[in-house]
């Protein structure tokens, strides 16, 4: 009965402590210095930072519109532009666009593909509302709201966030405020949902 039962703790429990210790701060993820409030209390909270621009969120982007797919009740999914250079500028003004004129999802990866696949010089703004004229927003539309009052509210707040996550590239995957996740803490892009899930886990215990 002892043998049986060890034979059960190594097959079983083992690999189920391996994996709650398999990350930690440093070998994973990283912390953030000073957690940033949430939207919701009641949701983990998963914020992705991108650039149109970047050959690496572009590789990403597979991963996260799969892990993003089906996503459980309990997370609360953002996509978040950056602005780490001046020709990032244009690339999250159309972000933000799209995100009020509610056309996200027939814009976002269909930008991605344009610009690494299409080899499309969409950096100004004539640009995009050359390319946003094909998912159904006129001209008139998005060069509106394209320096609006909302859009550039959009940016500095955006700004502030990623400041306090304390995020210096892209992309990168802020969970409920508290941890960095990056290719680079992760060991891999293809490694960051899992590390992001095993997080979120970790949260659900604490809420």
């Amino acid at each position: 009965m002892k043998k049986l039962f060890l034979s059960f703790v190594l097959t079983f429990l083992l690999p189920t402590l391996a994996m709650a210790a398999e990350y930690s701060p440093g070998n994973g993820y990283t912390l953030i210095k000073s957690p940033v409030r949430t939207a919701s209390p009641d949701k983990v909270e998963v914020v992705e930072i991108f650039w149109y621009g970047c050959p690496h969120c572009f590789a990403l982007e597979p991963l996260t519109q799969a892990w993003s797919a089906d996503l459980p009740e309990d997370v609360d999914f953002k996509f978040l532009p950056a602005v780490f250079g001046r020709n990032w500028l244009a690339h999250a003004k159309a972000y933000h666009v799209a995100d009020i004129l509610n056309v996200v999802d027939k814009t976002h990866v269909n930008l991605f593909n344009a610009i690494h696949l299409d080899k499309r010089r969409l950096n100004s703004e004539d640009d995009l509302a050359e390319f946003f004229a094909q998912y159904g927003v006129s001209e008139e539309e998005f060069k509106k709201q394209y320096d609006s009052f909302a859009v550039n509210s959009r940016l500095k707040q955006a700004d502030a966030k990623i400041r306090a996550y304390g995020a210096r590239g892209v992309p990168g995957l802020i969970v409920n405020g508290k941890y960095l996740v990056t290719a680079e803490t992760a060991n891999g892009s293809n490694n960051i949902y899992n590390v992001v899930d095993y997080l979120i886990e970790q949260e659900r215990k604490t809420m």
